[in-house]
């Protein structure tokens, strides 16, 4: 898959407490977990990904050195980095559930922040499930 494509589907929050690595590194893992990145797929080279999410070459490397480590990814020198042939479940389906939970509770403690109608919530939760997450700067 090269960059761009895979560069449109990670978003990468610059204002997060989550290091930007680690943000990568969760989206990647959940990709390979859904099916989204398939078994010996091969993974943008780190200066590709990283000039398309616009972060340091060092942040993209941890991010796949830890992919790596954990058998999700696999570095083969020049040749690239891959999908794993049989990666390991990144989530089971009851720490998917939990994630999708807290995620749910906190746009939730958001939208009563912000004072806005149910509706206007869904509709923002519809659009954002429609568009598939840009690269943010």
């Amino acid at each position: 898959m090269d960059s761009d494509r895979l560069g449109t589907r990670i978003s990468i929050d610059p204002s997060s407490r989550i290091p930007p690595f680690e943000q990568l590194r969760a989206q990647l893992a959940l990709m390979v977990a859904s099916g989204r990145l398939r078994p010996g797929a091969r993974l943008p080279t780190v200066r590709g990904l990283a000039r398309t999410l616009q972060l340091s070459n060092g942040t993209v490397a941890r991010a796949y050195r830890e992919l790596d480590y954990a058998g999700i990814m696999v570095g083969r020198g020049r040749r690239g980095t891959f999908v794993a042939d049989a990666p390991p479940n990144a989530y089971s389906t009851i720490e998917q559930k939990r994630h999708l939970d807290q995620a749910a509770r906190a746009f939730a403690t958001t939208v009563r922040q912000l004072d806005l109608e149910d509706e206007i919530a869904m509709d923002a939760v519809r659009a954002a499930l429609a568009d598939p997450p840009a690269a943010q700067p």
